[in-house]
Protein backbone atom coordinates (compact mmCIF):
# COMPACT_ATOMS: atom_id res chain seq x y z
CA UNK A 1 0.00 0.00 0.00
CA UNK A 2 2.87 2.64 0.82
CA UNK A 3 4.36 1.50 -2.31
CA UNK A 4 1.46 2.43 -4.51
CA UNK A 5 1.27 5.93 -2.50
CA UNK A 6 5.20 6.61 -2.81
CA UNK A 7 5.06 5.18 -6.83
CA UNK A 8 1.69 7.75 -7.80
CA UNK A 9 3.70 10.75 -5.28
CA UNK A 10 6.44 9.93 -8.07
CA UNK A 11 4.07 10.07 -10.63
CA UNK A 12 2.47 13.22 -9.95
CA UNK A 13 5.84 15.38 -9.03
CA UNK A 14 7.50 14.41 -12.11
CA UNK A 15 3.79 15.63 -14.58
CA UNK A 16 3.98 18.63 -12.55
CA UNK A 17 7.61 19.33 -13.53
CA UNK A 18 6.57 18.48 -17.41
CA UNK A 19 3.78 20.99 -17.08
CA UNK A 20 5.95 23.23 -15.53
CA UNK A 21 8.54 23.47 -18.12
CA UNK A 22 5.90 23.03 -21.32
CA UNK A 23 4.06 26.52 -19.90
CA UNK A 24 7.50 27.89 -19.50
CA UNK A 25 8.26 27.44 -23.10
CA UNK A 26 5.19 28.47 -23.88
CA UNK A 27 5.76 31.78 -22.05
CA UNK A 28 8.74 32.14 -23.75
CA UNK A 29 7.78 31.26 -27.09
CA UNK A 30 4.67 34.07 -26.56
CA UNK A 31 7.23 36.87 -25.04
CA UNK A 32 9.48 36.59 -27.28
CA UNK A 33 5.93 37.08 -30.71
CA UNK A 34 4.75 39.63 -28.38
CA UNK A 35 8.31 41.40 -28.53
CA UNK A 36 8.20 40.77 -32.47
CA UNK A 37 5.26 42.66 -32.66
CA UNK A 38 5.59 46.09 -30.28
CA UNK A 39 9.19 45.96 -32.15
CA UNK A 40 6.81 46.78 -35.16
CA UNK A 41 4.50 48.85 -33.74
CA UNK A 42 7.69 50.78 -32.21
CA UNK A 43 9.13 51.40 -35.66
CA UNK A 44 6.10 52.81 -36.69
CA UNK A 45 5.33 55.02 -33.67
CA UNK A 46 9.03 56.16 -34.01
CA UNK A 47 8.76 56.76 -38.11
CA UNK A 48 5.53 58.43 -37.15
CA UNK A 49 7.44 60.86 -34.73
CA UNK A 50 10.22 61.34 -36.92
CA UNK A 51 8.32 62.14 -39.76
CA UNK A 52 5.96 64.73 -37.75
CA UNK A 53 9.68 66.61 -36.15
CA UNK A 54 10.59 67.61 -39.57
CA UNK A 55 7.51 68.21 -41.12
CA UNK A 56 6.89 71.03 -38.65
CA UNK A 57 11.05 71.98 -39.37
CA UNK A 58 10.39 72.15 -42.67
CA UNK A 59 7.97 74.91 -42.64
CA UNK A 60 11.02 77.07 -40.98
CA UNK A 61 13.19 75.67 -43.75
CA UNK A 62 10.53 77.02 -46.47
CA UNK A 63 10.30 80.06 -45.09
CA UNK A 64 14.07 80.88 -44.97
CA UNK A 65 14.25 79.40 -48.83
CA UNK A 66 11.24 82.02 -49.80
CA UNK A 67 12.19 84.96 -47.56
CA UNK A 68 15.98 84.59 -49.21
CA UNK A 69 14.40 85.60 -52.46
CA UNK A 70 12.45 88.76 -51.48
CA UNK A 71 13.63 91.41 -53.23
CA UNK A 72 14.32 93.91 -50.22
CA UNK A 73 16.81 91.10 -49.11
CA UNK A 74 18.79 91.56 -52.21
CA UNK A 75 18.37 95.20 -51.86
CA UNK A 76 19.71 95.42 -48.32
CA UNK A 77 22.66 93.33 -49.36
CA UNK A 78 23.19 95.73 -52.30
CA UNK A 79 23.47 98.37 -49.76
CA UNK A 80 19.99 99.62 -48.77
CA UNK A 81 19.19 101.11 -45.31
CA UNK A 82 18.67 97.79 -43.05
CA UNK A 83 15.84 99.71 -41.55
CA UNK A 84 13.34 98.86 -44.51
CA UNK A 85 14.04 94.67 -43.89
CA UNK A 86 12.91 94.96 -40.44
CA UNK A 87 9.20 95.34 -40.53
CA UNK A 88 9.31 92.07 -43.52
CA UNK A 89 11.27 90.37 -40.99
CA UNK A 90 9.17 90.78 -37.68
CA UNK A 91 6.06 90.11 -39.51
CA UNK A 92 7.16 86.68 -40.58
CA UNK A 93 8.40 85.98 -37.47
CA UNK A 94 5.10 86.49 -35.86
CA UNK A 95 3.01 84.87 -38.34
CA UNK A 96 5.28 81.56 -38.12
CA UNK A 97 6.44 81.83 -34.34
CA UNK A 98 9.35 81.66 -34.96
CA UNK A 99 12.34 82.93 -32.35
CA UNK A 100 13.98 85.42 -34.76
CA UNK A 101 14.01 86.17 -38.27
CA UNK A 102 17.67 87.81 -39.54
CA UNK A 103 19.53 88.68 -42.26
CA UNK A 104 23.78 88.36 -42.74
CA UNK A 105 25.75 89.41 -44.85
CA UNK A 106 28.75 87.53 -46.27
CA UNK A 107 30.80 88.10 -43.49
CA UNK A 108 28.41 86.32 -40.92
CA UNK A 109 27.90 90.26 -39.90
CA UNK A 110 23.86 90.35 -38.48
CA UNK A 111 22.21 93.64 -41.08
CA UNK A 112 18.64 93.36 -40.06
CA UNK A 113 16.78 90.96 -37.19
CA UNK A 114 13.09 90.36 -36.30
CA UNK A 115 13.42 90.09 -32.34
CA UNK A 116 17.82 90.21 -32.07
CA UNK A 117 18.01 87.28 -29.98
CA UNK A 118 21.12 86.15 -31.64
CA UNK A 119 24.79 88.08 -31.69
CA UNK A 120 26.23 90.30 -34.00
CA UNK A 121 29.07 88.39 -35.42
CA UNK A 122 27.71 84.50 -36.61
CA UNK A 123 30.63 83.82 -38.75
CA UNK A 124 31.80 81.07 -36.99
CA UNK A 125 28.32 78.94 -36.68
CA UNK A 126 27.98 75.97 -38.69
CA UNK A 127 24.78 76.58 -40.24
CA UNK A 128 25.95 80.01 -41.70
CA UNK A 129 29.75 78.62 -42.82
CA UNK A 130 27.06 76.19 -44.76
CA UNK A 131 24.89 78.75 -46.33
CA UNK A 132 28.37 80.97 -47.02
CA UNK A 133 29.27 77.45 -49.36
CA UNK A 134 25.77 78.04 -51.31
CA UNK A 135 24.04 75.52 -48.98
CA UNK A 136 20.98 75.22 -47.10
CA UNK A 137 22.70 75.30 -43.60
CA UNK A 138 21.42 73.62 -40.58
CA UNK A 139 22.09 72.96 -36.76
CA UNK A 140 20.33 73.35 -33.47
CA UNK A 141 20.83 74.37 -30.03
CA UNK A 142 20.51 77.25 -27.21
CA UNK A 143 19.56 80.35 -27.73
CA UNK A 144 22.07 82.50 -26.04
CA UNK A 145 19.68 85.52 -25.31
CA UNK A 146 16.56 83.53 -24.71
CA UNK A 147 18.02 80.11 -23.29
CA UNK A 148 15.26 78.22 -25.18
CA UNK A 149 16.37 75.40 -27.63
CA UNK A 150 16.52 76.29 -31.21
CA UNK A 151 16.97 74.88 -34.60
CA UNK A 152 18.34 77.19 -37.41
CA UNK A 153 18.02 77.33 -40.76
CA UNK A 154 20.31 79.53 -42.65
CA UNK A 155 19.29 80.27 -46.67
CA UNK A 156 22.01 81.34 -49.03
CA UNK A 157 21.46 84.60 -50.61
CA UNK A 158 22.72 84.92 -54.23
CA UNK A 159 23.89 88.10 -56.40
CA UNK A 160 23.01 88.59 -59.91
CA UNK A 161 25.90 87.12 -61.01
CA UNK A 162 25.52 83.79 -58.91
CA UNK A 163 27.98 84.15 -55.97
CA UNK A 164 26.99 84.28 -51.79
CA UNK A 165 26.64 87.49 -50.81
CA UNK A 166 25.08 86.49 -48.00
CA UNK A 167 22.00 84.38 -45.64
CA UNK A 168 18.52 84.58 -44.28
CA UNK A 169 18.39 82.93 -41.39
CA UNK A 170 15.32 81.52 -39.24
CA UNK A 171 15.59 80.17 -35.13
CA UNK A 172 12.60 77.89 -34.63
CA UNK A 173 11.52 77.56 -31.37
CA UNK A 174 11.50 73.82 -30.53
CA UNK A 175 9.67 74.21 -27.51
CA UNK A 176 6.93 75.17 -29.70
CA UNK A 177 7.40 72.13 -31.78
CA UNK A 178 7.00 69.99 -29.35
CA UNK A 179 4.05 71.23 -27.33
CA UNK A 180 1.34 69.47 -29.77
CA UNK A 181 2.54 65.83 -28.80
CA UNK A 182 4.14 65.98 -25.21
CA UNK A 183 2.40 63.91 -23.18
CA UNK A 184 1.41 61.23 -26.39
CA UNK A 185 2.80 57.79 -26.20
CA UNK A 186 4.91 56.20 -26.15
CA UNK A 187 7.98 57.94 -24.77
CA UNK A 188 10.00 59.43 -27.72
CA UNK A 189 13.03 61.42 -27.68
CA UNK A 190 15.88 62.53 -29.66
CA UNK A 191 19.26 63.04 -29.10
CA UNK A 192 22.28 64.70 -30.32
CA UNK A 193 25.76 63.58 -31.49
CA UNK A 194 27.05 64.07 -27.93
CA UNK A 195 24.41 61.78 -26.88
CA UNK A 196 22.25 64.70 -25.57
CA UNK A 197 18.59 64.33 -24.92
CA UNK A 198 17.49 67.57 -27.23
CA UNK A 199 13.73 67.14 -28.09
CA UNK A 200 11.44 64.99 -26.35
CA UNK A 201 8.10 64.49 -25.55
CA UNK A 202 8.91 63.70 -22.29
CA UNK A 203 10.19 67.14 -19.98
CA UNK A 204 11.80 65.27 -17.11
CA UNK A 205 14.35 63.64 -19.90
CA UNK A 206 15.36 66.81 -21.45
CA UNK A 207 18.87 67.66 -21.86
CA UNK A 208 19.63 64.21 -19.97
CA UNK A 209 23.19 62.50 -21.04
CA UNK A 210 24.17 59.02 -22.66
CA UNK A 211 25.89 57.12 -19.86
CA UNK A 212 28.64 54.43 -20.77
CA UNK A 213 26.25 51.74 -19.58
CA UNK A 214 23.88 53.28 -22.38
CA UNK A 215 21.28 54.85 -20.74
CA UNK A 216 20.21 58.28 -19.26
CA UNK A 217 21.41 60.54 -16.83
CA UNK A 218 20.41 63.95 -15.71
CA UNK A 219 22.65 66.27 -16.36
CA UNK A 220 23.08 66.97 -12.44
CA UNK A 221 22.48 64.74 -9.79
CA UNK A 222 23.39 61.17 -9.11
CA UNK A 223 22.76 58.52 -11.69
CA UNK A 224 19.46 56.90 -11.59
CA UNK A 225 19.48 52.67 -11.94
CA UNK A 226 19.69 51.39 -14.98
CA UNK A 227 19.86 47.76 -16.54
CA UNK A 228 20.02 46.71 -20.48
CA UNK A 229 19.65 43.32 -21.42
CA UNK A 230 19.37 41.46 -24.73
CA UNK A 231 15.84 39.32 -25.39
CA UNK A 232 15.89 37.55 -28.43
CA UNK A 233 17.51 40.21 -30.49
CA UNK A 234 15.46 42.82 -28.48
CA UNK A 235 17.28 46.07 -26.54
CA UNK A 236 15.03 45.85 -22.96
CA UNK A 237 15.72 48.63 -20.54
CA UNK A 238 14.94 48.57 -16.85
CA UNK A 239 15.03 51.70 -14.62
CA UNK A 240 13.31 54.28 -12.80
CA UNK A 241 13.69 57.45 -14.36
CA UNK A 242 10.31 58.69 -14.13
CA UNK A 243 6.60 57.85 -13.54
CA UNK A 244 5.47 59.04 -16.94
CA UNK A 245 8.35 56.41 -18.47
CA UNK A 246 7.76 52.55 -18.65
CA UNK A 247 10.00 51.09 -15.83
CA UNK A 248 10.51 48.14 -18.17
CA UNK A 249 10.67 48.96 -21.47
CA UNK A 250 11.65 47.48 -25.37
CA UNK A 251 14.18 50.11 -26.69
CA UNK A 252 14.42 51.35 -30.61
CA UNK A 253 16.74 53.70 -32.17
CA UNK A 254 17.29 55.36 -35.68
CA UNK A 255 19.59 57.96 -36.79
CA UNK A 256 18.70 60.93 -38.61
CA UNK A 257 21.02 62.47 -40.83
CA UNK A 258 18.38 65.31 -42.14
CA UNK A 259 18.35 66.63 -39.29
CA UNK A 260 21.42 65.35 -36.99
CA UNK A 261 19.53 63.56 -34.54
CA UNK A 262 19.08 60.26 -33.46
CA UNK A 263 15.30 59.53 -32.83
CA UNK A 264 14.77 57.15 -30.25
CA UNK A 265 11.58 55.49 -28.40
CA UNK A 266 10.58 53.49 -25.05
CA UNK A 267 7.69 50.79 -25.10
CA UNK A 268 6.01 49.44 -22.69
CA UNK A 269 7.22 45.52 -22.59
CA UNK A 270 4.65 44.90 -19.31
CA UNK A 271 1.70 44.05 -21.64
CA UNK A 272 3.66 41.85 -23.38
CA UNK A 273 4.53 39.83 -20.59
CA UNK A 274 1.01 39.66 -19.21
CA UNK A 275 0.04 38.40 -22.72
CA UNK A 276 2.86 35.95 -22.18
CA UNK A 277 1.63 35.18 -18.58
CA UNK A 278 -1.67 34.32 -20.12
CA UNK A 279 -1.30 32.14 -22.29
CA UNK A 280 1.38 29.95 -20.20
CA UNK A 281 -1.19 30.23 -17.34
CA UNK A 282 -4.45 29.15 -19.83
CA UNK A 283 -1.82 26.05 -20.97
CA UNK A 284 -1.18 24.37 -17.48
CA UNK A 285 -4.33 25.15 -16.74
CA UNK A 286 -5.27 23.09 -19.17
CA UNK A 287 -2.33 20.52 -18.80
CA UNK A 288 -2.90 20.07 -14.96
CA UNK A 289 -6.97 19.50 -16.17
CA UNK A 290 -5.90 16.69 -18.58
CA UNK A 291 -3.76 15.22 -15.74
CA UNK A 292 -6.86 15.72 -13.23
CA UNK A 293 -9.08 14.11 -15.43
CA UNK A 294 -6.36 11.29 -16.14
CA UNK A 295 -5.74 10.70 -12.43
CA UNK A 296 -9.46 10.84 -11.89
CA UNK A 297 -10.36 8.40 -14.63
CA UNK A 298 -7.46 6.26 -13.70
CA UNK A 299 -8.48 6.07 -9.71
CA UNK A 300 -12.38 5.91 -10.84
CA UNK A 301 -10.94 2.89 -12.68
CA UNK A 302 -9.27 1.35 -10.24
CA UNK A 303 -12.20 1.93 -7.56
CA UNK A 304 -14.31 0.44 -10.01
CA UNK A 305 -11.92 -2.22 -11.18
CA UNK A 306 -12.45 -3.30 -6.86
CA UNK A 307 -15.87 -2.46 -6.13
CA UNK A 308 -16.42 -4.85 -8.88
CA UNK A 309 -14.90 -7.62 -7.67
CA UNK A 310 -16.91 -7.33 -4.32
CA UNK A 311 -19.96 -6.74 -6.21
CA UNK A 312 -19.52 -9.79 -7.76
CA UNK A 313 -19.49 -11.77 -4.57
CA UNK A 314 -22.79 -10.39 -3.64
CA UNK A 315 -24.48 -10.77 -6.78
CA UNK A 316 -25.12 -14.35 -6.55
CA UNK A 317 -26.67 -13.64 -3.19
CA UNK A 318 -29.01 -10.87 -4.32
CA UNK A 319 -30.00 -13.12 -7.49
CA UNK A 320 -32.78 -15.31 -5.98
CA UNK A 321 -34.12 -12.14 -4.07
CA UNK A 322 -34.16 -9.33 -7.10
CA UNK A 323 -35.80 -12.24 -8.74
CA UNK A 324 -38.84 -12.41 -6.54
CA UNK A 325 -39.44 -9.33 -6.09
CA UNK A 326 -39.31 -8.68 -9.80
CA UNK A 327 -42.25 -11.37 -9.82
CA UNK A 328 -44.22 -9.84 -7.26
CA UNK A 329 -43.37 -6.40 -9.39
CA UNK A 330 -44.98 -7.88 -12.31
CA UNK A 331 -47.95 -8.91 -10.80
CA UNK A 332 -48.41 -5.68 -9.20
CA UNK A 333 -48.02 -3.81 -12.22
CA UNK A 334 -50.70 -6.12 -13.75
CA UNK A 335 -52.88 -5.53 -10.87
CA UNK A 336 -52.24 -1.76 -11.18
CA UNK A 337 -52.70 -1.99 -14.94
CA UNK A 338 -56.67 -3.68 -14.42
CA UNK A 339 -57.21 -1.24 -11.62
CA UNK A 340 -56.48 1.87 -14.20
CA UNK A 341 -58.65 0.11 -16.71
CA UNK A 342 -61.36 0.12 -14.44
CA UNK A 343 -61.00 3.58 -13.51
CA UNK A 344 -61.03 4.76 -16.89
CA UNK A 345 -64.14 2.80 -17.84
CA UNK A 346 -65.84 3.88 -14.47
CA UNK A 347 -65.08 7.48 -15.43
CA UNK A 348 -66.05 7.05 -19.16
CA UNK A 349 -69.23 5.32 -18.10
CA UNK A 350 -69.77 8.08 -15.27
CA UNK A 351 -69.69 10.74 -18.06
CA UNK A 352 -71.78 8.89 -20.47
CA UNK A 353 -74.37 8.65 -17.38
CA UNK A 354 -73.93 12.46 -16.67
CA UNK A 355 -75.06 13.05 -20.87
CA UNK A 356 -78.16 10.52 -20.46
CA UNK A 357 -78.99 12.18 -17.00
CA UNK A 358 -78.91 15.31 -18.85
CA UNK A 359 -81.01 14.10 -21.69
CA UNK A 360 -83.38 12.84 -19.12
CA UNK A 361 -83.83 16.20 -17.96
CA UNK A 362 -84.46 17.23 -21.00
CA UNK A 363 -86.57 14.55 -22.16
CA UNK A 364 -90.13 16.39 -21.69
CA UNK A 365 -89.09 19.26 -23.50
CA UNK A 366 -87.41 17.47 -26.22
CA UNK A 367 -90.78 15.10 -26.55
CA UNK A 368 -93.07 18.39 -27.11
CA UNK A 369 -90.19 19.81 -29.50
CA UNK A 370 -90.96 16.64 -31.55
CA UNK A 371 -94.54 15.97 -30.90
CA UNK A 372 -95.84 19.22 -32.01
CA UNK A 373 -93.74 19.10 -36.02
CA UNK A 374 -95.46 15.63 -36.07
CA UNK A 375 -98.65 16.67 -35.45
CA UNK A 376 -98.18 19.78 -38.02
CA UNK A 377 -96.61 17.58 -40.35
CA UNK A 378 -99.70 15.32 -40.04
CA UNK A 379 -102.47 18.37 -41.10
CA UNK A 380 -100.60 19.35 -43.74
CA UNK A 381 -99.94 16.56 -45.10
CA UNK A 382 -103.88 15.69 -44.89
CA UNK A 383 -104.75 18.91 -46.24
CA UNK A 384 -101.83 19.06 -49.35
CA UNK A 385 -103.75 15.91 -50.22
CA UNK A 386 -107.23 17.48 -50.34
CA UNK A 387 -105.90 20.87 -52.28
CA UNK A 388 -104.26 18.21 -54.78
CA UNK A 389 -107.77 16.81 -55.29
CA UNK A 390 -109.31 20.00 -56.30
CA UNK A 391 -106.18 20.60 -58.30
CA UNK A 392 -104.72 23.53 -56.45
CA UNK A 393 -101.26 22.59 -56.63
CA UNK A 394 -100.03 25.93 -55.62
CA UNK A 395 -101.50 25.93 -51.89
CA UNK A 396 -100.24 22.10 -51.66
CA UNK A 397 -96.59 22.93 -52.84
CA UNK A 398 -97.00 25.49 -50.16
CA UNK A 399 -98.22 22.64 -47.55
CA UNK A 400 -95.03 20.27 -48.28
CA UNK A 401 -92.25 22.88 -48.33
CA UNK A 402 -94.29 23.86 -44.59
CA UNK A 403 -93.31 20.13 -44.19
CA UNK A 404 -89.85 19.78 -45.41
CA UNK A 405 -88.98 22.52 -43.14
CA UNK A 406 -90.71 21.14 -40.37
CA UNK A 407 -88.71 17.37 -40.97
CA UNK A 408 -85.48 19.64 -41.22
CA UNK A 409 -86.30 21.21 -37.50
CA UNK A 410 -87.22 17.97 -36.09
CA UNK A 411 -83.32 16.08 -38.02
CA UNK A 412 -81.67 18.65 -36.70
CA UNK A 413 -82.99 18.14 -33.11
CA UNK A 414 -82.31 14.55 -33.44
CA UNK A 415 -78.91 14.98 -34.68
CA UNK A 416 -78.06 17.11 -31.89
CA UNK A 417 -79.25 14.87 -29.64
CA UNK A 418 -77.25 11.88 -31.28
CA UNK A 419 -74.27 14.16 -31.14
CA UNK A 420 -74.64 14.44 -27.58
CA UNK A 421 -75.40 11.32 -26.43
CA UNK A 422 -71.86 9.93 -28.50
CA UNK A 423 -69.02 8.65 -26.47
CA UNK A 424 -66.26 10.75 -27.23
CA UNK A 425 -63.02 9.30 -27.65
CA UNK A 426 -61.12 11.78 -30.50
CA UNK A 427 -58.30 13.77 -29.10
CA UNK A 428 -58.39 17.31 -28.28
CA UNK A 429 -58.55 19.23 -31.94
CA UNK A 430 -59.68 22.40 -33.27
CA UNK A 431 -63.48 23.51 -32.70
CA UNK A 432 -65.24 26.34 -33.06
CA UNK A 433 -66.86 27.31 -29.62
CA UNK A 434 -69.98 29.21 -31.68
CA UNK A 435 -70.93 25.97 -32.97
CA UNK A 436 -71.11 24.24 -30.03
CA UNK A 437 -72.77 26.80 -28.07
CA UNK A 438 -75.69 26.89 -30.47
CA UNK A 439 -76.17 23.26 -30.42
CA UNK A 440 -76.33 22.93 -27.02
CA UNK A 441 -78.81 26.20 -26.53
CA UNK A 442 -80.73 24.16 -29.46
CA UNK A 443 -80.68 21.18 -27.23
CA UNK A 444 -81.81 23.34 -24.59
CA UNK A 445 -84.37 25.56 -25.67
CA UNK A 446 -87.37 23.75 -24.85
CA UNK A 447 -86.61 23.38 -21.16
CA UNK A 448 -85.83 26.98 -21.23
CA UNK A 449 -88.68 27.88 -22.73
CA UNK A 450 -90.49 25.41 -20.38
CA UNK A 451 -89.50 27.47 -17.23
CA UNK A 452 -90.07 30.87 -18.14
CA UNK A 453 -85.70 31.60 -18.49
CA UNK A 454 -85.35 34.46 -21.05
CA UNK A 455 -81.76 34.09 -22.64
CA UNK A 456 -79.15 37.00 -23.29
CA UNK A 457 -76.65 35.70 -25.75
CA UNK A 458 -75.58 37.62 -29.25
CA UNK A 459 -73.04 34.80 -31.31
CA UNK A 460 -70.20 36.91 -31.89
CA UNK A 461 -70.59 36.52 -35.81
CA UNK A 462 -67.41 34.73 -37.08
CA UNK A 463 -66.18 31.57 -35.41
CA UNK A 464 -63.96 31.13 -32.17
CA UNK A 465 -62.17 28.19 -32.58
CA UNK A 466 -60.81 26.74 -29.33
CA UNK A 467 -58.74 23.49 -28.40
CA UNK A 468 -60.72 20.93 -27.26
CA UNK A 469 -64.18 18.13 -28.13
CA UNK A 470 -66.94 19.45 -29.55
CA UNK A 471 -69.03 16.70 -27.82
CA UNK A 472 -67.46 17.12 -24.28
CA UNK A 473 -68.12 21.25 -24.88
CA UNK A 474 -71.55 20.49 -25.35
CA UNK A 475 -72.02 18.55 -22.27
CA UNK A 476 -69.88 20.89 -20.28
CA UNK A 477 -72.17 23.88 -21.66
CA UNK A 478 -76.08 21.63 -21.52
CA UNK A 479 -74.54 20.96 -17.71
CA UNK A 480 -74.15 24.85 -16.91
CA UNK A 481 -77.36 25.75 -18.69
CA UNK A 482 -79.75 23.17 -16.66
CA UNK A 483 -77.60 23.73 -13.36
CA UNK A 484 -78.19 27.89 -13.95
CA UNK A 485 -82.15 26.88 -14.50
CA UNK A 486 -82.38 24.40 -12.30
CA UNK A 487 -80.72 27.36 -9.55
CA UNK A 488 -83.34 29.87 -10.85
CA UNK A 489 -86.55 27.33 -9.93
CA UNK A 490 -88.85 29.84 -7.79
CA UNK A 491 -87.67 32.91 -8.83
CA UNK A 492 -89.34 35.63 -10.53
CA UNK A 493 -86.43 36.88 -12.66
CA UNK A 494 -85.05 34.64 -14.69
CA UNK A 495 -82.71 35.48 -16.87
CA UNK A 496 -79.60 33.37 -18.46
CA UNK A 497 -76.72 35.59 -19.80
CA UNK A 498 -73.50 33.89 -22.07
CA UNK A 499 -70.65 35.69 -23.31
CA UNK A 500 -67.73 34.96 -24.94
CA UNK A 501 -64.29 37.30 -24.51
CA UNK A 502 -60.79 36.66 -25.19
CA UNK A 503 -58.19 37.08 -22.10
CA UNK A 504 -54.58 37.00 -23.41
CA UNK A 505 -54.05 33.93 -25.31
CA UNK A 506 -57.48 32.15 -23.56
CA UNK A 507 -60.90 32.78 -24.82
CA UNK A 508 -63.35 32.94 -21.88
CA UNK A 509 -66.89 31.45 -21.90
CA UNK A 510 -69.34 33.37 -19.21
CA UNK A 511 -71.94 31.66 -18.04
CA UNK A 512 -74.31 33.86 -15.64
CA UNK A 513 -77.70 33.43 -13.89
CA UNK A 514 -80.18 35.28 -11.20
CA UNK A 515 -80.28 32.74 -9.05
CA UNK A 516 -79.29 32.43 -5.06
CA UNK A 517 -75.16 32.28 -6.00
CA UNK A 518 -73.28 29.49 -5.10
CA UNK A 519 -73.52 28.75 -0.95
CA UNK A 520 -69.52 27.07 -0.66
CA UNK A 521 -67.77 28.28 -3.97
CA UNK A 522 -64.55 26.28 -2.68
CA UNK A 523 -66.82 23.09 -2.65
CA UNK A 524 -68.32 23.14 -5.75
CA UNK A 525 -66.53 21.30 -8.11
CA UNK A 526 -66.29 18.31 -5.36
CA UNK A 527 -67.82 15.16 -6.27
CA UNK A 528 -71.33 14.45 -5.19
CA UNK A 529 -71.46 18.06 -3.74
CA UNK A 530 -75.26 19.23 -4.07
CA UNK A 531 -77.13 22.30 -3.00
CA UNK A 532 -80.45 20.46 -3.84
CA UNK A 533 -82.55 18.54 -1.07
CA UNK A 534 -81.22 14.83 -0.10
CA UNK A 535 -82.86 12.60 -2.06
CA UNK A 536 -83.93 14.94 -4.60
CA UNK A 537 -84.25 12.98 -8.24
CA UNK A 538 -82.36 15.43 -10.47
CA UNK A 539 -79.20 15.32 -9.25
CA UNK A 540 -76.70 13.40 -8.09
CA UNK A 541 -73.82 16.26 -7.32
CA UNK A 542 -71.28 14.55 -10.27
CA UNK A 543 -72.76 17.39 -13.15
CA UNK A 544 -69.98 20.02 -12.26
CA UNK A 545 -67.17 17.84 -10.87
CA UNK A 546 -67.88 15.73 -14.33
CA UNK A 547 -67.70 18.89 -16.22
CA UNK A 548 -64.05 20.34 -14.26
CA UNK A 549 -62.78 16.94 -15.69
CA UNK A 550 -64.11 17.36 -18.77
CA UNK A 551 -62.38 20.85 -19.07
CA UNK A 552 -59.05 19.69 -17.65
CA UNK A 553 -58.72 16.40 -20.20
CA UNK A 554 -58.08 19.28 -23.09
CA UNK A 555 -56.19 22.16 -20.98
CA UNK A 556 -58.36 24.29 -20.12
CA UNK A 557 -59.84 25.58 -16.75
CA UNK A 558 -63.37 25.82 -14.84
CA UNK A 559 -64.29 28.13 -12.37
CA UNK A 560 -67.32 29.80 -10.23
CA UNK A 561 -67.84 32.31 -8.01
CA UNK A 562 -71.02 35.06 -6.73
CA UNK A 563 -72.14 37.71 -8.79
CA UNK A 564 -71.78 41.18 -6.92
CA UNK A 565 -75.16 42.09 -8.09
CA UNK A 566 -76.50 38.51 -7.29
CA UNK A 567 -76.66 35.41 -8.73
CA UNK A 568 -73.96 32.72 -10.25
CA UNK A 569 -70.98 33.03 -13.26
CA UNK A 570 -69.36 30.10 -14.02
CA UNK A 571 -66.10 30.87 -16.60
CA UNK A 572 -64.51 28.32 -18.81
CA UNK A 573 -61.02 28.99 -19.90
CA UNK A 574 -60.17 27.56 -23.15
CA UNK A 575 -56.77 27.37 -25.29
CA UNK A 576 -57.37 29.36 -28.39
CA UNK A 577 -56.42 27.76 -31.36
CA UNK A 578 -54.15 29.97 -33.57
CA UNK A 579 -56.28 32.73 -35.56
CA UNK A 580 -59.37 32.28 -32.82
CA UNK A 581 -61.57 35.64 -32.53
CA UNK A 582 -64.69 37.02 -29.86
CA UNK A 583 -66.25 39.59 -30.16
Amino acid sequence: MRQDLHRRALVLLVFLAAVGMFAGGVWRYGYVQALDQLSKRGESDMTLAADRLMGQLQLYQQLSVLTAEHPLVQAVLAGAEPGILQPLLLRQADKTAALDVLLVNHAGQVLASANQTEPVDLSHTYFVKRAKQGALGEAHGINLKTGQRAYYFAAPVFAPAGHVRGALVVVANVSRVEAEWRGARPAVFFTDGNGEVFITNRSELLFWQRTPAGGLMPSEGPEPDFTARQTSGHEIWQQSWSPYVPERAMHLSRHLPVIGLTVETMLDVDPARGLAWLQATVVAAVCLAFGAFLFLATERRRTLSIANLRLESRVAERTAELSQANLALRHEVAERSAAEAALKKAQDDLVQAGKLSALGQMSAGISHELNQPLMAIQQFADNGAAFLAKQRTDVAAQNLTRISAMAARMARIIKNLRAFARQESEPVTRVDLTLVIDQALELSEARLRQEGVTLDYTPPGVPVHVMGGDVRLGQVLVNLISNAVDAMAGRADKHIQIRLRPEGDKICLDVADTGPGIREPEKIFDPFYSTKEVGAEDGMGLGLSISYGLVQSFGGAIRGRNRPEGGAIFTVELTAAQGAQAA
